[in-house]
């Protein structure tokens, strides 16, 4: 009973912090969060590429 206690009392803060912190979200944080998660994704796959073609030489 008490971990089930103990267990609720963590989801129940988590989501409200969670909720929180997307009401001080703007439209702005979120887009540029975007174009740079699409920006590293990118980085990354060409680093990649780049890493497995130079090692098949």
């Amino acid at each position: 009973m008490m971990k089930s206690s103990n267990s609720h009392i963590g989801v129940g803060t988590g989501g409200g912090t969670l909720l929180s912190v997307v009401g001080q979200l703007g439209v702005h944080d979120v887009v540029k969060t975007a174009v740079l998660a699409a920006i590293g994704a990118v980085v990354s796959f060409a680093v990649s590429w780049v890493l497995h073609r130079w090692r098949r030489r």
